[in-house]
């Protein structure tokens, strides 16, 4: 059985940062209940149409099997709705906008207080208390007020991360908050409310930069797909004109490298050179000499040579090279998900039970399950008639 077999999960949710954390709670076993907005829903749903042209990318990575419960909780018949499926919930988590929640006694203090049981959890962007408190904040904005934005990219260009950093780092701690109350409620009987931020969990995602930048004076320097403090750390190009990562941890690899690929077994003494401090130093030199070794020979000889070396190498891929990555193809990480655009390709969840297969169930179309939890609720036909007589759903 799967860990949150019978469990329900109660979202509130938007965006990228909470749908990443129910998702995995939802391939954990539990069943999570998307709650939307009736007639446009998690806006996140019409970020693009990359998806055959009918859905985001976004909403198809982060919300398969859970269920989509489409209701205006504004209306007071379809607050009470709300109100009976929040009350057998064992967990209810948000990420509306600052101060909506609060508003509509959604908060998990005041979940909480009427439900001493249950997990509650108020994700946002920077949190209670504070100048901050009111803002919106969304995934480039925090990246920017959390320092990341400052120690990425290259010397001339500051760059965000490629992915929603900040709302994948929060999603990720806000599924382990979920998962350590729920044991602790195991233990105790007690629920939890529970609040995070945005601001905290990239920031400390990002904390080498913060110690780096508290004990020097100074941030790290923006190194491009290099590495600040180590060398060599850099991406270079063979002579097939293809792009190979390098990465040498410590000295002892780098006299491996030297004796080795670069056919220069004196540099593994060399003081300019043989530690990582010379090296980092001299980086230019250090950069020069392995860009030139890798730099006139085929790709497979690179490789070749990295590999009988003991050297950590990674081939730069464009994310088409991932679509087909014999790593991945090797080790069946592909699944085939059903969703309102038909059939898609994804990823299997990371974590999987190994006696136990994950619940992978299919992308739900706005409000598909919104008559199947009422009815489930107690509410008859003539119930849902007036439901949506009243605009509720």
């Amino acid at each position: 059985m799967l860990p949150l077999a019978g469990m329900t999960v109660v979202s509130f949710e938007h965006a990228v940062a909470l749908p990443f954390a129910t998702r995995h709670l939802a391939e954990f076993g539990a069943r999570v209940i998307k709650v939307e907005r009736p007639g446009t829903g998690d806006f996140a749903r019409s970020y693009d149409e990359a998806v055959r042209g009918v859905l985001s990318a976004h909403f198809s990575w982060l919300n398969r099997s859970k269920e989509s419960f489409a209701v205006d909780i504004k209306v007071p018949s379809g607050r009470a709705a709300l109100e009976k499926l929040v009350a057998g919930a064992d967990v209810v988590a948000q990420n509306l906008a600052p101060g909506a929640a609060a508003r509509l006694g959604l908060d998990a203090e005041s979940l909480v207080a009427r439900y001493p049981r249950l997990v509650a959890v108020d994700l946002s962007g920077y949190g209670l208390g504070g100048p901050y408190t009111g803002r919106r904040a969304y995934d480039m904005l925090i990246q920017a007020e959390s320092g990341l934005v400052s120690v990425t990219g290259t010397p001339e260009h500051m760059a965000k991360a490629g992915f929603a950093a900040a709302d994948v780092a929060s999603g990720t701690y806000a599924a382990q908050a979920i998962l350590a109350a729920l044991l602790r409620r195991e233990r105790t009987g007690e629920g939890a409310a529970l609040s995070l931020t945005m601001l905290d969990a990239i920031t400390e995602w990002n904390g080498y930069a913060v110690q780096f930048a508290e004990h020097t004076g100074r941030a790290p320097a923006r190194a491009g797909v290099g590495h600040p403090s180590i060398a060599p750390y850099e991406a270079f190009t063979t002579g097939d004109g293809d792009s190979v990562l390098i990465g040498v941890q410590n000295d002892r690899e780098w006299a491996r490298l030297a004796r080795g690929l670069l056919g220069r077994p004196e540099l593994a003494e060399d003081p300019e050179f043989a530690t990582n401090r010379a090296r980092v130093r001299n980086r230019g030199r250090t950069d020069a000499i392995v860009a030139d070794v890798v730099g006139r020979l085929p790709t497979t000889e690179v490789t070749a040579g990295l590999d009988a070396a003991g050297i950590a190498y990674g081939r730069v891929n464009e994310m088409a090279d991932v679509l087909v990555h014999p790593q991945l193809a090797a080790r069946e990480r592909w699944i085939e998900v059903d969703s309102p655009a038909g059939p898609v390709r994804q990823l299997r969840p990371v974590v999987e039970f190994p006696d136990t297969p994950p619940r992978i169930e299919p992308v739900p179309a706005l409000g598909e399950h919104t008559e199947k939890i009422l009815t489930e609720l107690g509410h008859d036909a003539a119930a849902l008639a007036q439901l949506r007589a009243d605009g509720a759903i």
